[in-house]
């Protein structure tokens, strides 16, 4: 774990530190070494930090602190989010994502998971995109043709997404996007596959653009979509509302705009409600664990969140996008 661009702590149940790895300790201008035995709250500079460890010990479960300022090294200071877990022994496993570009690897926090996805996808997608052309060229249906030309259009939006996350800092290309483009985008998708999920849509019309990346909004759109057929669900409701005075993270904002993924599946296991959304979860013996822990950084990258609730029959996924400046 030295070697992750993710700052990280290791806190023992007095709160004092058993171990940093060297991007916290770069950002944190101290040595990894010299780090041990001192009180987390004090290197970081964050009294509140304190209650928060002995909370995630107390209720054995993860918190996700969001928008902390740490105080660092000749009086710089970093906007982040804090992850605590819980290990056995009273310990705490402290993630540090920055939200601004201040940590010494210089990756931000969705660069840092983002990336490695990239890496992998890459290859599958020139032969996935390959086939598709072959297929193309060989095939005499229109339809079939239509088909695989919608095949090679996803594969080079992915093989697009990809490269802009391998380039440094993996920043998004924010642009106006109209949220029921990308949600017609969906549909399309959902519909040329095998045996698809029923599909309505209840849309507000009156909707204004919004900013962001559209390439990455239509992947969380698409994880939660296949989230949902791989759940069992038969039908899939699209839903699009502007809920005013939403909390997003520790901000409220004025109004954001809020798309809603409903399915008609099982719902979520009550072994994974807690910690859905975090990297290697899945509520499948075959999930990657990853689809949703990429959608919600994608959603945070953005300012707005991704949240769900869920019972046998109606899980509703909802992605929040601030339609203006926050405000206190």
């Amino acid at each position: 774990m030295s070697l992750l661009g993710t700052g990280l702590a290791l806190a023992g149940p007095d709160g004092r530190v058993l171990w940093i790895n060297p991007a916290l300790g770069e950002a944190l201008d101290v040595g990894p070494r010299s780090a041990v035995g001192q009180e987390l709250v004090t290197l970081m500079r964050e009294p509140g930090l304190a209650g928060q460890l002995e909370r995630v010990r107390a209720e054995g479960r993860g918190f996700h602190l969001r928008s902390v300022t740490l105080g660092l090294a000749r009086g710089r200071e970093l906007l982040a989010d804090l992850l605590l877990q819980p290990l056995d022994e009273g310990r705490v496993l402290v993630e540090v994502h920055p939200l601004s570009a201040d940590m010494g690897s210089g990756s931000t926090p969705l660069s840092a998971t983002l990336r490695g996805f990239a890496h992998e996808v890459k290859n599958p997608l020139a032969g996935l995109r390959g086939a598709a052309q072959l297929l193309q060229r060989r095939v005499r249906d229109d339809d079939l043709r239509a088909l695989a030309a919608m095949v090679i259009a996803e594969a080079d939006r992915l093989a697009a997404l990809a490269d802009g996350l391998l380039r440094h800092g993996g920043a998004a290309r924010i642009v106006p996007v109209n949220v029921h483009e990308l949600l017609e985008r969906l549909e399309q998708l959902v519909l040329a596959e095998p045996d698809p999920l029923h599909l309505r849509h209840d849309y507000d019309p009156s909707l204004p653009d919004t900013l962001g990346d559209g390439d990455r909004l239509l992947q969380v759109l698409i994880n939660l979509a296949r989230n949902a057929r791989e759940a069992g669900a038969a039908h899939l409701l699209l839903r699009t509302r502007v809920e005013h005075g939403a909390r997003l993270g520790e901000r409220t904002v004025r109004a954001a705009l809020r798309i809603d993924v409903v399915d008609d599946g099982p719902g979520v296991a009550d072994e994974v409600r807690d910690s859905l959304f975090q990297p290697l979860v899945s509520g499948r013996p075959d999930g990657s664990g990853l689809g949703l822990a990429l959608s919600r950084e994608i959603a945070l990258e953005h300012g707005g969140d991704l949240r769900y609730v869920s019972r046998p029959g109606e899980t509703v996924f909802s992605l929040y996008l601030p339609m203006e400046r926050a405000h206190d």
